[in-house]
């Protein structure tokens, strides 16, 4: 045998008797782990509870307590799935749209010769069919007429609507009417079947945060799915396209499609209808909010009893204001509503009410925010009379509003605006003195915008002037500019004001 044959011999019966040894070496090391395993185990028994059986018995009456008020809760929420999956349905919309379609682009002589005048190139617009997918609550049955709420950018611009059952029947279906400004419609289906099961109306005023909050719909065409969690907050304002309604927030999972579906309490009662997520993704990220069911409920019955909507309408402005100017009116900023505008002829005027007004409460509510006034002004029916206490130049007063039907045309219309313009303090921590090129020591009043058409449009105001006098009476704070803007004692009012370092005098205009 030669050298390399030796070596080659030796190393190969080092490298088996080492593999034996690490055989060896695993086998001593499992019988032991098991020996060890088995004496563990005893010792585990024998130092347990006497009579226990099982280690997945419960140990102690406090676990068995446990467990029975978990099975309670969990008996809960079958019971809700139960009573309110019926009442939740699929709703399947098309909408059609009209679009631009191209010419034959296959034709090789056309970038040669231009458009024929055949008609072969590009055709008028065509109809095109976007199928969507949202939810709906069934909330009243009138004979063969079945009532389902949903959200109106569900079903709002659908030219065909249907209706998926929990039990899988299917029914084509018609819309009631919509209330845009809420996002709520309603749609209805024929049948003479016995068995659909209207919901239950909750009450969404007797919401508390930490609430079990259940939502039951079609999330991403799962049908029927229910989520579970609480109601995290109440009273959120915003939305999708400024939605005047506030908001149930809830972290139970909303996704696409579970629009328009319930928002159930622990007792099987609708609360609210999921409407829309807040989401950097698109999905669920514990952020979903609904339409109180309280809030739904008049729309849901002017749409079935008049296929419409009819807002109240008070005829005014408001907006947000900064603390210098509330500091300089006497009102807190986290209080009420600040009235900067009065549509001219309005039941607002008609009571008295004024630009600069401060809305502090109403019919009773204490106001703590413009969108508060909005809803409430909302659901008062036209003739009804509503209570307003306002602030006015560091004074209060109750003042009754016969409330008005809601016109778009004269609601919209910036021309009936008095006074036309929105004004704040030069002491707003929002303004930048230097940039205003005023003398040293102007008081005064910051314009920060102008409405087109109206009384301060007209005499030409515009935004960025500083108003230092109403007829010729100086200002000195927002609350000065109001007193004087409103003293009924003048039938016209003028400005002086500087403008781009200027010092100019408006025309006068009639007061309204």
């Amino acid at each position: 045998m030669s050298l390399e044959n030796k070596l080659y011999s030796k190393k190969f019966f080092l490298l088996n008797l080492i593999l034996v040894g690490v055989l060896v070496g695993f086998g001593l090391a499992f019988v032991g782990f098991s020996v060890s395993a088995r004496g563990q185990a005893h010792l585990l028994k024998a130092e347990s509870p006497a009579g226990q059986a099982s280690a997945l018995a419960p140990s102690s009456p406090e676990v068995t307590q446990a467990l029975t008020q978990a099975t309670a809760v969990q008996s809960a929420f079958r019971y809700v799935s139960a009573t309110v999956l019926p009442s939740v349905v699929e709703v399947n919309v098309v909408e059609t749209t009209k679009a631009p379609v191209q010419g034959d682009g296959q034709n090789p002589w056309r970038f040669f010769f231009g458009q024929p005048d055949n008609g072969s190139g590009d055709q008028p617009p065509q109809d095109f069919k976007q199928e969507g997918l949202g939810s709906g609550i069934i909330i009243k049955r009138d004979g063969k007429s079945v009532y389902v709420l949903t959200n109106n950018h569900v079903a709002g611009d659908a030219n065909e609507i249907s209706v998926l059952m929990y039990d899988g029947r299917e029914f084509k279906a018609s819309l009631v009417g919509t209330d845009k400004r809420k996002d709520i419609a309603v749609i209805k289906f024929e049948t003479t079947d016995k068995d659909i099961q209207v919901a239950t109306l909750g009450d969404s005023a007797s919401l508390a945060i930490g609430d079990w909050a259940i939502a039951v719909g079609n999330p991403l065409g799962f049908a029927s799915s229910v989520t579970i969690g609480v109601v995290s907050a109440l009273g959120r304002t915003g939305g999708p396209e400024d939605s005047i309604s506030d908001f149930i927030q809830t972290d139970a999972a909303i996704n696409k499609g579970n629009s328009g579906g319930a928002l159930v309490n622990i007792k099987g009662e609708v609360v609210g209808m999921n409407t829309w997520i807040a989401s950097p993704t698109g999905a669920s990220i514990g952020l979903g909010f609904a339409i109180p069911i309280n809030t739904a409920k008049k729309t849901i019955e002017d749409l079935i009893g008049k296929g419409k909507v009819e807002y109240g309408w008070l005829g005014i402005q408001m907006s947000g204001i900064d603390k210098a100017s509330a500091s300089e009116l006497g009102v807190d900023v986290k209080k009420g509503a600040f009235v900067s505008q009065v549509f001219s002829g309005s039941p607002a005027a008609k009571a008295g009410i004024q630009a600069g007004d401060y809305i502090v409460g109403a019919n009773g509510q204490d106001i703590k925010s413009t969108d508060q006034v909005v809803r409430l002004v909302s659901d008062i029916p036209a003739g009804r009379s509503a209570s307003f206490i306002i602030l006015r130049d560091g004074k209060t007063f109750d003042v009754k509003v016969v409330i008005e039907v809601r016109k778009d045309t004269i609601a919209t219309n910036d021309g009936n605006l008095y006074p036309g313009l929105a004004v704040i303090s030069l002491k707003s921590e929002d303004i930048d003195l230097s940039k205003l090129k005023l003398p040293k020591g102007t008081d005064g009043v910051l314009v920060v915008n102008v409405f087109a058409k109206s009384p301060a449009a007209i005499i030409g105001v515009k935004p960025g002037d500083v108003i230092t006098a109403v007829n010729d009476a100086k200002v000195a704070s927002v609350r000065d500019f109001y007193r004087l803007l409103n003293d009924p004692k003048g039938g016209k009012f003028a400005f002086t004001l500087i403008r781009e370092g200027e010092t100019v005098t408006t025309l006068a205009s009639v007061r309204k």
